[in-house]
């Protein structure tokens, strides 16, 4: 077994136990299914699990969050998308103009 998966299987197992998710708990639980894992793969995921719920994680991946604010925008009200949609042009043409405005352009 690769020390990411081992590591991997110990962060679900600590997260459906509720328990938050360290580097030291990690290297415990891998040490005791006797797998040998560098203390950096520990830290790596303790970090990027810090603060952030592994479950909501599983269950939403491919989710892609703004899909659904973007379509309950126009069943709240008709004259409200286009007005947003606009302003989403205006601030793209904005941010065209502003490499312009830099006194250089790609081929220049």
């Amino acid at each position: 077994m690769s020390a990411e998966l081992a590591v991997s299987y110990a962060a679900l197992i600590l997260a459906d136990e509720g328990v938050e998710i360290t580097s030291d708990k990690l290297i415990s639980l891998t040490q005791a299914a006797k797998v040998e894992v560098e203390p950096i793969w520990a830290s790596l995921f303790a970090k990027a699990l810090q603060g952030k719920d592994v479950k909501d994680l599983l269950l939403n991946v491919g989710g892609g969050g703004a899909a659904p604010a973007a379509a309950a925008a126009p069943a709240a009200g008709g004259a409200a998308a286009p007005a947003a949609e606009e302003k989403k042009e205006e601030k793209a043409e904005e941010k065209e103009e502003s490499d312009d405005d830099m006194g250089f352009g790609l081929f220049d």
